[in-house]
């Protein structure tokens, strides 16, 4: 057999099971059903129900109360309670003076679905669907009862009447029984990042004790894509390690005596983050760099509700004095340019891993890095569709980094073929003795300076490189809806085409994309990777062996289908990735004194003979 031909098979045969082994033997599992909503009894002995926010307070010293954050009377009310509207240009929404909960944001850009106008929703109030919202308050502490400090649905006066935007903060005001006056600042920057601003002022005649804190809460688990190789749920960094746990995790984690509900708490001395993450969107809280607090992720299991807190230290307020806590919030879509700007300006170390990089990062990030600039570089030129575009860039781009190895394999592919004749006489001379033959061939290669194995390099090198793409196509924001030429308007979906209507010649629809009939009736992408793949394996002939060569003649066509319903963005890198890898091993064995014939190699794949006579 010609060991050219038994490399690529080789290598072309792992890559596609190692594709197999993810995607088809894989497959992502079925979302868990949502835990029912009932009533539990929190650590205070007080009733919790799905209407409340199950908050412990950070412990605010000796005498700190062990009770809930329910803070407010029974009769505190719940609806009709009014609200203050969010006006930037990336986002839009309300605070509800309840609690002063930022519990209203949609995203002004993104919308839900393609050819859809309504825009995403993050963030939502008690009341609605998923409740999803970040509140603020102070554990007491000492004398203090949690009537004397704003909790979870304390009701705001808001000084002005101002809506909130940048450069146009909101400011909030409470006064407590014990003669407490808390006052609290929100501000919104241009992009995702709001600013609270919590403030106490003593106004009576003895100190005070309180502990700052901060909240995310999640009411039921939300609907996750649930894909194993995305990472949805907790995100944290502390101390410069990165945290990640789903919700299944979060259910599990060890119970508190003093709590009586699962929790985890870390210890973060300077810089660090807490928050949840989605596929695309990220609610966050940041604490100032340098400044200390206990990172708090929790289940309510009764209340199935989902938290991530920070605690902040607790103060003691003299009379007449002031303390102030000041907590970032980032509510919003995971792009790599702004959450990068917030790393290096804001100095959040970490803040760029809230986007999963996954195992590959040192591949994955910068692949993206790359990516992005070369998609920003053509957008500014007023190129359309460039993503699309950029994704062939960067395709060019690691060929040429890849081109000396790729060089040195092909030079060695094409010094195979030129000790064929020798190579058979050893195989010849040897007869049955493989032992023999080994060592004949071992002793040919190092007289001529050949490795035998310098053709599967360059194709497995390409494994991590694929696997690296996909994920930067599967999780990064900047794909999701990008289009690229006529019919491709999502390079982050699979192809719409279709074989069944003839790409949209006959008079009826394409298949459902979640159906059977997709992965048969597959468009224009993937049909032209068959091609380009089926072009590439052509400049060598088809192996003598039948079995091998039945395989070397299958495999553009199995990896058609299997790479069918992957994103569009991926099947383009893979299409140009194929073309370039053509001409640049025509052009070396061209160098080499290798002519392929490609159009005799074409008939005698396809059991036509060569013109002229039969194939040898």
């Amino acid at each position: 057999m010609d060991d050219q031909n038994r490399n690529l098979i080789l290598a072309t045969a792992l890559s596609f099971l190692v594709i197999l082994a993810w995607f088809v033997l894989f497959p992502p599992p079925e979302p868990a059903p949502e835990a029912p909503t009932e009533t539990t009894e929190d650590a205070g002995g007080q009733g919790t129900t799905d209407t409340d926010v199950a908050l412990t307070p950070p412990d605010a010293g000796a005498g700190a109360q062990p009770s809930t954050a329910q803070t407010q009377s029974p009769e505190a009310p719940t609806e009709d309670v009014a609200r203050v509207a969010i006006e930037s240009p990336r986002v839009t929404g309300s605070i509800s003076l309840l609690g002063g909960r930022i519990d209203d944001l949609s995203l002004s850009d993104y919308a839900v679905e393609l050819d859809s106008e309504e825009i995403v929703r993050l963030l939502a109030p008690v009341g609605a669907d998923e409740p999803y919202y970040a509140l603020y308050g102070w554990a007491p502490g000492g004398a203090l009862e949690y009537a004397d400090v704003p909790g979870a649905n304390t009701v705001w006066q808001q000084v002005g009447d101002n809506t909130l935007s940048p450069g146009s903060p909101v400011n909030l005001r409470w006064e407590s029984p014990a003669g407490l006056v808390f006052t609290r600042e929100i501000a919104i920057d241009d992009d995702y990042m709001f600013t609270v601003t919590q403030r106490v002022e003593n106004t009576g005649d003895g100190a005070v004790r309180l502990a700052p804190y901060g909240v995310i809460a999640r009411h039921g688990r939300p609907d996750t894509v649930n894909f194993f190789i995305l990472h949805e749920g907790l995100v944290q960094m502390s101390d410069g390690e990165l945290t990640e746990d789903d919700y299944d995790a979060l259910t599990e984690y060890p119970r508190s005596d003093a709590q009586r509900v699962p929790t985890a708490t870390q210890e973060v001395s300077e810089n660090g983050w807490i928050g949840f993450t989605d596929k695309y969107w990220m609610t966050t809280l940041v604490p100032e760099p340098g400044q200390s607090f206990d990172a708090v992720a929790r289940h309510v299991p009764g209340a199935d509700i989902y938290q991530a807190e920070t605690r902040h230290p607790a103060v003691t307020v003299e009379p007449g004095a002031t303390s102030e806590s000041r907590t970032l919030l980032f509510a919003g879509a995971k792009e790599w340019e702004t959450i990068r700007g917030y790393e290096t300006e804001l100095g959040i170390a970490g803040f760029l891993d809230s986007i999963d990089w996954g195992w590959f990062f040192f591949l994955t990030k910068p692949i993206f890095a790359v990516l992005h600039w070369v998609n920003t570089t053509l957008a500014a030129m007023g190129v359309p569709g460039s993503m699309g575009w950029a994704i062939i860039g960067l395709t060019l781009l690691i060929k040429a980094i890849l081109l000396p190895l790729a060089y040195k394999s092909y030079v060695s592919m094409a010094k195979m073929k030129e000790l064929q004749p020798e190579m058979e006489k050893i195989k010849e001379r040897a007869g049955d003795d493989r032992q023999k033959l080994q060592q004949e061939m071992m002793r040919l290669y190092k007289e001529k300076k050949v490795n035998p194995a310098a053709g599967c390099l360059p194709i497995l090198l390409q494994i991590p490189i694929f696997f690296s793409l996909y994920k930067v196509i599967f999780v990064t924001i900047e794909l999701r809806h990008a289009p690229w030429i006529g019919w491709i308007r999502d390079l982050s979906a699979p192809d719409p085409s279709s074989l069944y209507n003839l790409f949209g010649l006959l008079p009826w629809a394409a298949p459902d994309p979640e159906g059977f009939l997709s992965v048969i009736f597959i468009g224009v992408l993937p049909i032209l990777l068959g091609v380009s793949m089926f072009l590439q394996m052509r400049l060598n002939p088809s192996p003598p062996d039948k079995t091998q060569a039945m395989i070397f003649n299958w495999m553009p066509w199995v990896f058609m289908f299997v790479l069918g319903r992957f994103a569009s963005g991926l099947v383009l890198y893979w299409i140009a990735n194929n073309v370039i890898t053509f001409s640049q091993q025509y052009a070396i064995m061209r160098m080499n004194g290798q002519s392929p014939d490609l159009l005799a190699n074409i008939r005698d794949s396809l059991g036509l003979g060569r013109k002229g006579g039969k194939a040898k």
